[in-house]
């Protein structure tokens, strides 16, 4: 049965003042399942790594320049092609800064899209229809470009399918109320037209997609009435048009949508596989009306499997890729996994069974459609263990809540008796659906926590966020209820498994754990993995002084000594060599330093982060750098064991939030008495690994001609070998 987990916000968006379109001109696949490329309405391309909801790149073109299509991804050439002002195409790497200086070339005839897929290569498809190959078309940008539509005839969507042996550029056009389908196919090009058959006067469908199975491109669309409609055309034996009518397209119904009272405004339905059909801005069959649901229908067995109500305005919007869903709605761009398996009729109608069984217990007879349909005993062929175990859970199920009756019993009853109920909720077996239960119940949970002060359920707020069910999106109160409540345990779960927290937050909880006493913070339970991981750091705080990847301490007092600082006495040297250093004693507690490492690993965006990193008193941020610092020299002594299978932040974390708490409080550090010391050192810890990359520099070109030198085939069971490195 299809599924939607749990999303999450992947960025914000600036809608339209009348909120007449998202801002959101497209969202095209990247190098894999975790990045995507987004084009705004107006001058700006983004890279986005999903996972973390951050963006990684960003390019923009100048004021006055309009991007007039979405950008897409030559995976052939690890290149970006995008079209501004609707005649220049510009073509530009990851690693380019300014638009400005990649490279641009400007057509003769004004373009409607550049698709690009895997497996395929970059086509240009203009206004008037004609369509040229990227690289057929950059070596002569101003060759004459041919008009194949009709006058009044414009183009309202397409897309690019590649399949075993051919590459198609697909795209409808209207023209006087009319729908016409172009089938181009390139390497020989062949151009074969279709006519769509007309609905209900005036009515023009609503979206399109279309999906490449059997030898055959299936055209999904979705008219106004709540009509799905699909028509399948053979890839086989097309031949060119030359002029001819128009060929009727048929078509069948494959779902007729509720819309409740009126018709749809702003819907699409996307193809998920040839089962399965996603629909956004339709509403639920169940719902009342004003409300915009997600939803997966079975087109098999016309049953709806899975709905999420999406809250703000609906665009009309909706990109399927990977498995995810992206959908624009309201201020945000959200990320919905969805799952879709085989289907089957029991599956369909919510009845499959999956009934474990030991080895040694007799095999479960097959279903008969009484069993299916009209929920009947099974076959009484199995053991009399197995018929106790299942008597044992149906009186167990029976006599325990459903999910709303524990969300009224939330609303009311004492904390004992809470925890219990959602305890059992959560174990029941027979749960359809547990994603929204778990929501359900958390935003209950803290919203009676909020409004009642005596109230409070750790204990099934932990359950809950254990599912991994939950995100900041579904629960936006959560992190915020756990820091009133000082639930730092809380906090910690909702910091490992919430990919979506916001900066806000984020620093709310760095604020909440660098204010608070060390004696306080060990009378926190805390996640045992990571705790493991800070005690064998802080263990080691005393271990011999060695090589700190290019760094010492004495170095640096050395480096200080060049203009930074005067050198050390004999005395002092002697007198080190007996102590350990400052900077190699943990600043804080161990349940702190836990506290914190969590902070470090919690996906962030540099510039929504900075301004509330300034929030931070002087005295807070020079014990998280000196905090910073510690784990620094601590990840590169040569001694120091990598922790695997324990969660830790990494070496480039530690160094990022160095690097961002210097850009927030910079001038206030220098005009810390308490501070120079700090910085100093910081200024000596940079200036090693300086030196250090330049030492490995002068052995680059050394090493890069033992690398070119061929090795004997046979050297027998001894040699000596002489090379000589100039």
């Amino acid at each position: 049965m299809a599924a939607l987990y749990e999303g999450y916000t992947l960025c914000g968006l600036a809608p339209s003042q009348n909120l007449s379109n998202s801002g959101i001109q497209g969202v095209e696949a990247e190098r894999d399942s975790d990045h995507v490329v987004i084009t705004d309405s107006t001058r700006s391309v983004t890279l986005y790594k999903v996972s973390d909801q951050k963006p990684l790149s960003s390019w923009t073109v100048k004021q006055g320049q309009t991007l007039t299509c979405p950008a897409v991804y030559n995976s052939q050439t690890k290149e970006y092609v995008a079209v501004s002002d609707s005649k220049v195409i510009r073509i530009w790497k990851e690693e380019d800064i300014l638009l400005e200086k990649a490279f641009k070339a400007t057509v003769s005839s004004d373009v409607w899209r550049v698709h690009c897929v895997a497996g395929g290569e970059p086509v240009v498809l203009f206004h008037r229809g004609a369509v040229r190959l990227l690289d057929s078309l950059l070596s002569a940008p101003q060759q004459s470009i041919e008009e194949v539509l009709a006058q009044e005839e414009t183009i309202r969507w397409s897309t690019n399918i590649v399949t075993e042996s051919h590459q198609f550029v697909i795209f409808t056009t209207e023209q006087k109320g009319d729908h016409f389908l172009y089938l181009q196919r390139l390497n020989p090009n062949t151009l074969q037209r279709y006519r769509l058959e007309r609905e209900e006067p005036g009515l023009s469908p609503l979206s399109f997609s279309a999906s490449y199975r059997d030898k055959h491109i299936c055209l999904l669309y979705l008219y106004p009435n709540g009509h799905v409609y699909q028509s399948v055309v053979s890839v086989r034996g097309l031949v060119a048009d030359e002029g001819a009518q128009a060929l009727p397209l048929p078509r069948s119904l494959l779902l007729g949508l509720p819309v409740g009272e009126g018709l749809l405004e702003a819907a699409s339905a996307q193809a998920l596989d040839e089962a399965h059909v996603a629909v956004v801005g339709v509403p639920h069959p169940s719902a009342g009306s004003g409300k915009d649901f997600l939803c997966i229908w079975n087109t098999n067995f016309q049953t709806l499997q899975a709905g999420k109500e999406m809250a703000g305005k609906i665009y009309g919007q909706l990109w399927t890729f990977w498995n995810k869903l992206v959908i624009p709605h309201g201020k945000t761009l959200s990320v919905i996994p969805f799952e879709c398996p085989k289907s089957s009729l029991a599956s369909a109608l919510g009845k499959l069974r999956q009934v474990k069984t030991d080895e040694s217990e007799a095999p479960t007879s097959v279903p008969s459609w009484n069993n299916i349909l009209h929920e009947e005993k099974a076959h009484p062929s199995r053991s009399v263990d197995t018929r106790k175990t299942r008597t044992h859970r149906t009186s167990q199920s029976a006599s325990s809540l459903t999910n709303s009756g524990v969300l009224e019993l939330i609303k009311t009853a004492p904390v004992e008796k809470v925890q219990r109920e959602v305890e059992v909720l959560l174990s029941r077996t027979d749960i359809q659906d547990l994603q929204p239960s778990v929501g359900q119940l958390a935003s209950t949970l803290v919203s009676r926590s909020l409004a009642d002060p005596a109230f409070y359920a750790p204990g099934s707020l932990v359950k809950l966020v254990h599912t991994r069910c939950l995100c900041h999106s579904v629960c936006p109160d959560l992190v915020l209820l756990a820091l009133e409540r000082k639930d730092y345990f809380l906090c910690q779960l909702c910091l490992q498994f919430f990919p979506d927290i916001p900066e806000a937050v984020t620093c709310a909880c760095l604020k909440a754990f660098i204010s608070m006493s060390d004696v306080e913070a060990e009378n926190v339970s805390l996640e045992p993995d990571s705790v493991s991981f800070a005690e064998t750091l802080i263990a080691r705080e005393r271990g011999p002084v060695g090589l700190l990847n290019g760094f010492t301490p004495t170095s640096a007092d050395g480096d200080r000594s060049d203009g930074l600082g005067g050198g050390d006495t004999r005395a002092q040297q002697d007198e080190e060599k007996t102590s350990t250093p400052p900077e190699q004693i943990c600043p804080v507690g161990l349940h702190k330093a836990v506290l914190l490492n969590e902070v470090l690993q919690t996906a962030y965006s540099d510039s929504f982060l900075l301004p509330h990193l300034k929030d931070l008193s002087s005295q807070h941020v020079v014990l998280f750098l000196q905090y910073l610092q510690f784990l620094y020299i601590k990840y590169t002594h040569d001694a120091f064991p990598q922790m695997h299978g324990l969660r830790s932040p990494s070496l480039t974390q530690i160094m990022d939030w160095v690097c961002l708490l210097l850009d927030a409080h910079f001038t206030v550090l220098v005009m810390t008495p308490e501070a120079k010391g700090l910085l100093l050192n910081l200024h000596s810890f940079v200036k090693s690994q300086v030196r250090l990359v330049s030492e490995l520099g002068k052995l680059e070109g050394s090493l890069q001609e033992l690398k070119k030198m061929k090795v004997e085939k046979d050297v027998g069971q001894y040699s000596i070998e002489i090379i000589e490195l100039f």
